[in-house]
């Protein structure tokens, strides 16, 4: 049976994913699915830098403003999520396109990474979350850190849900959950696609994240989050927990200033930005657009991206 065709886009924040997946999107008629952990929910859209109608010019968009900050969401509800909408773009005759910089949800999506080896453990699960209340996040990642470096180097001590599912995973089976993932990534993809990774020079990336946390404060990043307050969400919850969020939260808290918010904000996406691109370097069967070489042209980027996909997508 032969595969059905996939398109990766993908990169460190503040490249220009967006506006290339929509000129990209248009050429191969394909729709995109965002695989992004914040744009997924409603009322977030100036801090998770989500894109607006106007800059859709058409092109239907998936994953976007489907669910409620207070709602959960996990590698695994973006996996059945995708899928569902995948299914849809085939049955419209299109080319799904998955657009974002969560590496380990497109990983889990290409290779169909299974997650249902092990059941969840409430006993061992309740003992964790007790352990984050007592001694902070810090603690719990520094417990990773010790049975399973790898993952500890992977998932950011604040992600507390991904720091105990590996913890669990570990006590469950005996096994190291990067290891599980190292496994299930080794597996063929059901898929044929094509991943693209877009990237710009450190110094230039550097400061299109600076001028975007400036260009996020200008149209009310402190407004959003005061009306997310407003509608009762908390520091605890999941999404509240993004990149912008947390570090403006803790100002309207009192916890520290605007400028040191700030600060904090463009320090903290650079760093998650490197993040990102280790992680993709470790990817199979990646294709790296690097801007410039093509001048920042989108034209050209785009003429690139196509060349790429003739005799294999489209």
């Amino acid at each position: 049976m032969k595969k059905k065709p996939l398109v990766v886009l993908t990169g460190p924040t503040a490249v220009g994913k967006t506006k290339a997946s929509i000129g990209l999107a248009k050429a191969i008629g394909g729709e995109i699915i965002s695989a992004d952990s914040m744009q997924v929910y409603e009322y977030m859209d100036i801090g998770s830098a989500k894109i607006r109608p106007e800059e859709m010019q058409g092109v239907p968009h998936y994953l976007i403003d489907d669910l409620k900050p207070w709602d959960e969401f996990h590698v695994v509800r973006f996996q059945q999520m995708a899928k569902n909408a995948m299914e849809q773009i085939y049955a419209n005759g299109h080319i799904p396109i998955v657009v974002g910089g969560t590496g380990f949800y497109i990983q889990a999506l290409l290779y169909d990474i299974d997650f249902t080896s092990t059941a969840q453990d409430d006993t061992y699960r309740a003992e964790l979350e007790n352990l984050v209340k007592e001694k902070g996040a810090a603690y719990l990642h520094n417990m990773l850190r010790k049975v399973d470096p790898k993952s500890a180097e992977d998932i950011h001590a604040n992600n507390v849900k991904r720091v105990i599912r590996a913890l669990e995973y570990y006590r469950q089976t005996g096994q190291k959950m990067s290891e599980h993932n190292e496994e299930e990534r080794r597996k063929e993809s059901p898929y044929e696609f094509v991943y693209f990774v877009l990237n710009a020079p450190r110094e230039q990336l550097y400061a299109r994240i600076d001028r975007r946390v400036d260009q996020m404060i200008e149209e009310g990043l402190v407004d959003e989050v005061k009306h997310l307050k407003e509608l009762g969400c908390t520091k605890e919850m999941v999404s509240m927990q993004g990149l912008g969020y947390k570090e403006i939260l803790a100002y309207l808290d009192g916890e520290c200033d605007l400028d040191t918010a700030v600060y904090t904000i463009k320090r903290d996406t650079r760093h998650f930005a490197k993040r990102q691109l280790t992680w993709f370097r470790r990817e199979r069967q990646v294709t790296w657009i690097q801007k410039e070489v093509y001048d920042y042209d989108e034209d050209r980027i785009l003429k690139a991206m196509l060349s790429h996909l003739e005799g294999r997508i489209c």
